[in-house]
């Protein structure tokens, strides 16, 4: 792959941005530096006409549409002393109009093609519609479910975050040297520990020490610099006391200096003006002025006008270099003729974007399908030869359509998404009757009328031979200022469940929601478990083919589940303690109440078919401080069906300078088999992989003994073994 950060046409877009910043004046260069737009929470939109002839505006934000962009585009260049082009970007998240699995659904696919794929055809689709840069994506390490934005990430591990930061990068920029035609910038989020938010409340306070800062929240961004990422974004929160925006130690020292990182960094939306709300900035001049000089080259602003007032104020009063302002605007400058708008600004408006088209539509059900995580089945999955189905819940219906999607879907036509009703009828036309039943209502508060609902849904379970029931969260129950302390199912849900249960069938229970939700109440009440997540503009056809056994279900969890909010956070990779976690003897770390494991650990994922693992060789058991073991098994699918599985590849450093993980995740492989297929599969360990930070922060290999295990989850201890580092 090519690094396009890297590259002959990045080298030659900025030659080129430092000859045209010789031309601009004072007004001009900071003017580049301003992004102006509204939220994608209002539909109202301002353009900043005022601004144009100027040159006082250098990007846009969520105003999309071909002929709409181009537009005020043609306004912008024309008034223009310049002629330079706008950069217009938008929060693409998880798809553009077609919408995919929210990137947490995506990362429990344990396959970066997903991701890739997803952010291909979502930056396909942004670009026909004058887009040359999306917000995403979020590469936070997120350990409380508590926090909504947990929904937008890609869960808990450090390893895994960062092939999917890959792979994310891949998909949205290409793989040339400029970016070329039906791609976008990727931009990297947030710089950096914002996952980290105490209490798991949104735009909270972060402590994290320098070590844990680079073992465990860095490393996603430093894949996705490695990948070419064009553009990082700062966070809210602030980190150790420096709010992340006005941040020099994060956004020089260490995303500059130490990751090398050449690209353009944006704030996020309104944090350079949150910077007084910290106690951080005296006013908005001085917020801009500490903003810019910490590495915040542009300012994103949904009010006010930070960086036009307060940069021009703070070069007065030699706060600011003319040096540091021509920096950051040659960075904007580079990544304009990087896209080619520089040379041609407008978007072909006699192409379509192929939003719903069936090329998009079948990749977002190819994500889905491998995004559900089974985890409980006592046989009745999947559904054969059923001659009447109950389809219960709120979720199963209309009101699908839209919290289907998921949050972070603003470009959408909810009439576009399969609905699990829809997806049942397609799937079995009619050899089997489908009986819909609503159930209850999925708000918080629930409705005065469930108790009505939830009976007529326990008439039409006892009508039939088969029950499932749709459950969850609506869409903007998770996302960004969607934090709740109670994460246990909104409303009534769990009552509806009881009712089901009562009935004395076996309940098939399909869990869709942005985050992991407590299950402790039903999990083992009912016959089948399949978290379903947020599957997209296809999710009901994938729902049900799921459900049906036409594809079997292959998802992994990437954040644990716990058993009760007391626990959180909870993760597998913790340290030990001086008195291991998760024994139950009172005086260990446990709860006297809880048993303090989560209800389902980090990578765990049931199937319809079984495998079988053997033959599994290390290439060496000891291996110098800059050498590799290979880890070579044999997969094999002994069951009677087509399916999938995961194999993890876990380790442990026994004795460390620094307290150890007990378990960290280094390498994983998805396999797809057919019945009674066997595979070779082989796994790297590159010693490189075992770095971590000790108290000088030092990367440092430390040589000793370490446990290596391959598993189906990172509970699974059966296949251990043992090498040496030296």
């Amino acid at each position: 792959m090519t690094n396009i950060m890297n590259s002959k046409a990045f080298t030659e877009a900025r030659k080129k941005a430092e000859e045209k910043v010789k031309e601009l004046n004072l007004t001009e260069k900071i003017g580049q530096l301003s992004q102006f737009g509204t939220s994608i929470y209002t539909s109202e939109e301002k353009y900043f006409e005022d601004h144009f002839a100027e040159g006082k505006i250098g990007a846009y934000l969520t105003i999309i549409g071909a002929e709409k962009t181009n537009k005020v585009q043609k306004d912008l260049v024309d008034a223009s002393r310049l002629h330079i082009p706008a950069l217009f970007g938008d929060d693409v998240i998880h798809g553009f109009n077609t919408t995919f699995p929210t990137p947490l659904a995506q990362s429990c696919s344990w396959n970066p093609e997903v991701v890739r794929r997803g952010c291909e055809v979502a930056a396909k689709e942004a670009y026909r519609s004058g887009i040359k840069w999306t917000f995403s994506p979020m590469v936070d390490i997120a350990r409380d479910p508590r926090w909504g934005r947990v929904v937008e990430g890609y869960g808990e591990d450090t390893y895994l975050c960062s092939r999917m930061s890959e792979a994310a990068v891949k998909g949205y920029q290409g793989e040339g040297e400029t970016l070329e035609k039906d791609h976008v910038f990727a931009c990297m989020k947030h710089f950096i520990g914002y996952g980290a938010a105490i209490g798991g409340r949104d735009y909270n306070s972060a402590e994290i020490s320098d070590q844990h800062l680079h073992d465990v929240y860095l490393p996603p961004f430093a894949a996705g610099i490695e990948a070419g990422a064009a553009t990082v974004m700062t966070a809210f929160e602030d980190i150790n006391g420096t709010p992340a925006t006005a941040n020099k130690y994060i956004l020089k020292d260490i995303l500059r200096d130490e990751l090398g990182f050449e690209g353009m960094v944006v704030s996020d939306a309104g944090a350079t003006s949150e910077l007084t709300h910290h106690g951080f900035a005296e006013n908005e001049d001085d917020a801009a002025i500490k903003a810019f000089n910490a590495g915040c080259d542009m300012s994103m602003q949904l009010m006010g006008d930070y960086y036009n007032h307060g940069l021009p104020v703070g070069i007065n009063e030699g706060r600011v270099s003319i040096e540091d302002i021509d920096e950051s605007v040659t960075r904007v400058l580079t990544l304009k003729y990087l896209c080619g708008i520089m040379d041609d600004p407008y978007t072909d408006e006699s192409i379509s974007n192929e939003a719903f088209s069936d090329d998009h539509m079948k990749a977002t059900y190819d994500a889905a399908i491998e995004c559900a995580v089974l985890l409980e089945n006592d046989g009745i999955l999947p559904v054969r030869n059923a001659k009447r189905i109950a389809l219960i819940g709120a979720l199963a219906g209309d009101e699908g359509k839209r919290n289907l999607l998921g949050p972070w879907a603003a470009h959408i036509d909810p009439e576009k998404t399969v609905t699990v009703e829809e997806g049942f009828r397609k799937a079995l036309g009619e050899s089997t009757e489908i009986v819909y039943s609503y159930g209850c209502s999925v708000a918080d508060d629930g409705d005065e009328n469930d108790d009505n609902t939830i009976a007529e849904a326990v008439k039409v379970a006892l009508e039939c031979d088969t029950v499932v029931c749709v459950v969850g969260e609506t869409a903007g129950r998770s996302g960004e200022a969607s934090s709740y302390a109670n994460i246990h199912l909104p409303g009534n849900q769990e009552k509806l469940i009881d009712a089901l249960v009562a009935t004395g069938k076996k309940i098939i229970l399909l869990v869709s929601s942005g985050r992991p939700v407590i299950m402790t109440n039903f999990n083992k009440k009912v016959s089948a478990l399949m978290q379903v997540w947020q599957m997209g503009s296809m999710a009901g056809q994938a729902i049900a083919d799921l459900v049906l056994g036409k594809v079997n279900p292959s998802g992994h969890l990437t954040l644990s589940h716990p058993r009760s909010e007391g626990q959180i956070p909870i993760y597998y990779n913790h340290y030990n303690t001086g008195r291991p976690l998760y024994k139950t003897d009172r005086w260990k770390t446990c709860y006297r109440d809880l048993e303090s494991s989560p209800l389902y650990p980090f990578g765990y994922g049931l199937s319809y078919t079984s495998f079988e693992y053997s033959d599994i060789k290390l290439s060496a058991t000891e291996m110098a401080e800059d050498g590799e073991i290979e880890v070579s098994l044999n997969v094999k699918n002994t069951g009677d069906c087509d399916g999938a599985a995961v194999v993890q590849m876990y380790i442990r450093d026994l004795v460390g300078c620094r307290v150890r993980p007990v378990k960290e995740l280094k390498g994983f492989a998805k396999v797809w088999l057919k019945a009674g297929e066997e595979q070779k599969v082989t796994l790297r360990l590159p010693a490189s992989s075992l770095a971590f930070h000790d108290f000088y922060m030092n990367k440092i290999v430390e040589p000793g003994k370490f446990k290596l295990w391959i598993a189906e989850s990172a509970t699974d201890n059966r296949y251990e073994f043992d090498f040496i580092v030296k």
